[in-house]
């Protein structure tokens, strides 16, 4: 019956009780259809700490089901769920006058709610049917045992629709198929026999596949929703499944097949694996003429698609976004910890379901971006696992910082703002626009493998090379691009950009290179609003990268936004540490809210591994040793400074040198500050500030590192300026 709990909803009522499109049973006081099976198959007891992992990411526990868990007393098909396998049309039903077996009064296609099949039955004098396992579309399935091989069990299907060509030419197909095909992820066909069939009189086939204990996705839903104990479903459970439907459906697309007919029904989760089950509809990707399999609602694309298409490996992986969705609608909200965890899961999803054009091209991609999620999700910290490099995006030696990290140049004393940070490093947008990862050049691409022969290069010279490349290409468009970034020329390179998306032509729309260099673009504008847009329909496209999230965290910083900066920066930081301009984006955030402290432990966290780890280490002592715009630092902070100076690697390694004369000045000139504000109270002796702290005695200090600083001056005018500054002050002498 059609949903009546949600208003303009279009979805019926399952045999479950559950709305197909919005996933609620029907308002209180309404009855819902009782479940088929209320207890289910056992849920599974884990098997004591072993495990299996997924992805190499997730260890999901191996569980014991018994041996005949998934076999059902009966045959039991509720009134609402009797349709014609082949058009879909209402069959069997009528009440207690009903027929249980027949032919379909539209299209003539034979059905049959009963089993064909009893206890204790042997099929072509080899298979003892233990009993009734499951109802299909295409056929019925029960549990028997080999009787000539050590009593293993096994699956037997048999197929419902033998008088019909078509179903004829899906077996004739499922044969074929099923026995060329080896992945762990898809069922395993033994066998095929016939046997008289009870129902229609005459013979009938079976297909002999490997049995699988264990819980369908269905059941496993119907017993999440129903609350039953023991039976558990999070979002990296989800997309642990998925995955493993990915990689099967990686290996069918590889050879030309499309698996066609996907739902939570036709995958098992057994004791340490997924695997689809059922390939009756799977068809060779030219197939245009086979029967289709009427694969349930919501889980088929639209009509309109199919008209235009047809079955695509689009329309595969359509399926997989809806049925992460509607694995997802009974997880407990919030589905993450991290809310931008499950903003990704959403955009994958929505990717997933998005239309043919827009839509995953492969499985091998939404696999990608689906690890990528997942990574986002996990809650082990992320020096625990080894980084997966992006298959779109280049690494970048780049840190998103403005000096934060970097020693203070000699400027810092001649300038009014002496030994003080006038800001908290953030880089500007058109600095951002040249730091952010580069995408790889396209596989395809006829220029690619010059692009990977010219290596780097300055803008300009490599603008050079590019003119002597012979190709028309997108990525040798989007290199001058850059390039023309680089060099701050917005106008030529908004020429290559218009004449990539020329090129491309009506597939412009779906390219999220052109989305990404068109926040570049806007970056060097300093169009923030512009530059949002573009990356979060990045995001939109790519839901498992870092670099677009990294890229909005940016975007909200720079206009102000704290909230929604830092939940992008904590979601890279949180899953990818080598993206060091995570951590510095989220202390520049601590900075602007005058949090100190939590400044340094975003800093600290970066790993001594990370190339920018001297930078976060230098970063940490300004910031807990200069002065932060009007802010001085108090003296535990200058204190903490002092010790961090000595162990920073500066100069090479060298003890005394021009950088570590800087940092030291700086520290001295805070110190004198805070004992004129405030006296020496807290402040501890040392290498940087002597044995006794005083005025006096810091005064001596600061005026030795001054004049150290002169000796730096690269003109007279500075020499002089620094000189002035040693002079001003040096402690008074009495005479």
């Amino acid at each position: 019956m059609r949903c009546p709990r949600t208003p303009g909803c279009l979805g019926d009522v399952d045999a479950d009780g559950f709305c197909t499109v919005c996933g609620l049973t029907p308002e209180p006081g309404r009855p819902a259809a009782q479940p088929v099976l209320p207890d289910g198959p056992a849920a599974g007891e884990p098997v004591g700490d072993s495990s299996w992992t997924v992805a190499g990411l997730v260890s999901l526990p191996v569980l014991s089901f018994p041996r005949h868990g998934r076999v059902s007393p009966q045959l039991s098909v509720p009134e609402g769920s009797r349709s014609c396998a082949q058009c879909g049309g209402r069959v069997g039903r009528g009440g207690a006058d009903r027929l249980d077996h027949g032919y379909c009064p539209a299209c003539g296609t034979p059905f049959a709610f009963v089993p064909a099949l009893h206890h204790g039955d042997l099929v072509a004098d080899q298979y003892e049917v233990v009993g009734y396992l499951a109802r299909g579309g295409l056929g019925q399935v029960y549990l028997a045992e080999d009787t000539h091989l050590d009593r293993n069990p096994v699956a037997l299907k048999r197929l419902l629709n033998k008088t019909s060509a078509g179903a004829l030419a899906i077996e004739v197909s499922e044969r074929r198929f099923l026995t060329t095909l080896d992945h762990p992820s898809i069922v395993r066909i033994f066998n095929f026999v016939t046997a008289e069939d009870r129902l229609f009189g005459g013979q009938t086939s079976y297909i002999v596949m490997e049995y699988l204990a264990g819980m369908s996705l269905h059941e496993l839903l119907l017993a999440v929703r129903l609350g039953r104990p023991g039976v558990t479903l999070s979002l990296v459970d989800i997309l642990a499944y998925g995955h493993e439907i990915l990689t099967a459906l990686e290996y069918l697309h590889g050879k030309g097949l499309l698996y066609t007919d996907l739902h939570p029904g036709n995958v098992i989760r057994t004791g340490d694996r997924i695997k689809l089950i059922d390939l009756g509809g799977a068809r060779r990707a030219d197939d245009d003429a086979s029967p289709r399999v009427l694969t349930p609602h919501p889980y088929r694309v639209g009509d309109e698609e199919m008209a235009t298409h047809g079955f695509t490996v689009r329309s595969d992986l359509y399926a997989v976004g809806v049925l992460l969705e509607e694995l997802s609608k009974p997880v407990a909200r919030p589905l993450a910890p991290d809310p931008v965890g499950e903003e990704s899961f959403h955009r994958l999803v929505g990717r997933a379901k998005a239309g043919w054009r827009h839509r995953f091209a492969s499985a091998t991609e939404m696999s990608e971006q689906l690890r990528g999620v997942l990574r986002e999700l996990l809650r082990d910290p992320p020096a625990g696992r080894a980084q997966e490099p992006s298959a779109v995006f280049a690494p970048t030696a780049a840190l998103l910082d403005a000096g934060l990290g970097a020693v203070p140049p000699l400027a810092a004393w001649i300038e009014p703002t002496a030994g003080k940070l006038p800001h908290h490093g953030r880089p500007a947008p058109d600095a951002v626009a040249v730091g952010l990862p580069v995408p790889r050049p396209a596989a395809g691409d006829p220029a690619t493998p010059a692009l990977a022969l010219i290596g780097a290069l300055d803008p300009r010279g490599l603008l050079a090379r590019l003119a002597a490349v012979e190709a028309e290409s997108v990525e040798l468009h989007l290199a001058r691009c850059r390039a023309h970034l680089e060099l701050a020329e917005p106008g030529p390179a908004g020429e290559a950009l218009a004449a990539a998306r020329a090129l491309l032509g009506e597939d412009a729309v779906a390219d999220w290179r052109l989305t990404w260099h068109e926040g570049l673009l806007a970056l060097t504008r300093s169009d923030m609003a512009e530059a949002t847009g573009r990356f979060d329909e990045a995001y939109r496209e790519l839901p498992g990268e870092v670099a677009p999230k990294l890229a909005l965290g940016y975007c909200y910083e720079q206009q102000g936004r704290a909230e929604p900066a830092g939940r992008y920066y904590h979601a890279v930081w949180r899953r990818d540490q080598s993206a060091a301009s995570a951590a510095f984006g989220l202390a520049r955030l601590r900075l602007a809210a005058g949090d100190r402290a939590a400044a340094v432990r975003c800093l600290d966290e970066v790993p001594r591994v990370s190339r920018h780890y001297d930078a976060a280490r230098i970063a940490a002592t300004r910031v807990l040793g200069t002065w932060l715009g009007a802010d001085p630092p108090d003296a535990a902070q200058l204190n903490e400074a002092a010790r961090r100076l000595d162990e920073l690697r500066l100069d090479g390694g060298a003890r005394h040198g021009e950088s570590r004369d800087r940092m030291t000045a700086a520290i001295r000139q805070a110190a004198l500050d805070l004992l004129l504000a405030q006296g020496s109270d807290g402040l501890a002796g040392g290498e940087t500030l002597g044995g006794e702290v005083s005025e006096r005695s810091v005064r001596t200090l600061l005026e030795s590192s001054l004049r150290a600083l002169a000796q730096q001056a690269r003109t007279q005018d500075d020499h002089g300026v620094l000189v002035d500054r040693a002079n001003a002050v040096r402690p008074l002498t009495r005479r």
